[in-house]
């Protein structure tokens, strides 16, 4: 886990991982976010295909994962 302060001085705790679900093939993995840069792209292990966000959403976390991206958690500006 990961907390970040939000802006009433409070903690808040922001998952680090999710899981991957490949649009193409249905795979699943679970994944470890970054903290400090949005994921544009993620390669699936099992089809080889590269999956990118779905337009209106800053990275393949939030496309495709089960737990949105940490800033996107936080409530934070994302990349």
């Amino acid at each position: 886990m990961f907390y970040t302060m939000q802006k009433d001085g409070n903690f808040m705790e922001v998952m680090l991982t999710s899981e991957i679900t490949c649009p193409h093939c249905g795979f699943k993995k679970t994944e470890t976010m970054p903290t400090d840069a949005c994921q544009f792209f993620y390669e699936c292990t099992h089809c080889l295909k590269t999956l990118k966000p779905i337009k209106g959403d800053c990275c393949v976390f939030c496309s495709y994962g089960t737990v949105k991206c940490p800033p996107m958690q936080a409530n934070k500006q994302c990349c």
